[in-house]
């Protein structure tokens, strides 16, 4: 039996070469196709009594630009954001147990009113965190460290996937879905997609990138319990290799 061809649209940096070396680990043909490129804005997170990071980049982008904690309680939305946290020498002070945005408005309501707040994040972030802090009585405010603009060599996987040669295709945040179905529409290839992508395992990270590929009417298949990388390529892999015996 070959091995199963799985897509893979992480950013087009060190986390796209570890995808693609995670995936031949569990006997993958890997097919990176970045959807993802990272614009540093260089603006450092302004100072107040909390800062909260949502991801390793913002937070490798922040330490760049020389910022320092001060008295601020830093917050992680997630493990893999708070250990780039700590290697960075800054101490993580909160930690959602749910790792998303909601997660982390529920764990700070009781605590912010009157409180600055600063989000130190994409250009890209949902509302749903300054939203749910103002309602909380925060004073919020947010720095973008980085833009999320798409390659010009992105699209192998789209026409893979019309082409209905893929196994598994991985989603890991809404802006790859945007950026997929972007380069999808301007090849004049959403038609194909439907069927191509019916025969292929669909997996996504957390909540909001499934809510993004539902949008577009891309059925998911498998969500992690986690927002970690490794175990959406194992679960999909899993659901792969069950469809196939």
């Amino acid at each position: 039996m070959s091995q199963p061809m799985v897509a893979v649209l992480r950013p087009d940096d060190s986390r796209i070469v570890e995808a693609v070396e995670y995936l031949q680990s569990l006997d993958v043909s890997p097919v990176p196709d970045p959807m993802l490129a990272i614009t540093p804005t260089d603006q450092v997170p302004q100072h107040a009594d909390y800062c909260i990071f949502t991801s390793e980049t913002g937070v490798d982008l922040a330490a760049t630009a020389g910022w320092e904690q001060r008295e601020t309680t830093v917050c992680a939305v997630g493990d893999q954001t708070a250990t780039a946290l700590r290697s960075r020498g800054y101490a993580v002070d909160i930690v959602p147990s749910t790792f998303t945005s909601t997660g982390l408005v529920d764990e700070l309501s009781a605590d912010v009113e009157g409180q600055t707040v600063e989000l130190a994040r994409s250009a890209h972030g949902s509302d749903v965190l300054a939203e749910g802090l103002e309602a909380a009585g925060a004073i919020v405010s947010e720095t973008h460290l980085y833009r999320l603009e798409r390659p010009e060599t992105a699209g192998q996987s789209v026409t893979l996937a019309g082409d209905g040669e893929l196994d598994g295709i991985l989603f890991t945040s809404p802006k790859t879905v945007e950026h997929f179905v972007q380069t999808a529409t301007e090849r004049d290839a959403v038609a194909a997609l439907q069927p191509g992508l019916e025969e292929t395992v669909v997996g996504a990270i957390g909540a909001p990138t499934e809510r993004a590929l539902n949008k577009y009417e891309i059925a998911v298949d498998v969500i992690p319990d986690t927002v970690d990388f490794t175990q959406l390529a194992e679960v999909t892999v899993r659901r792969i290799l069950e469809i196939q015996q």
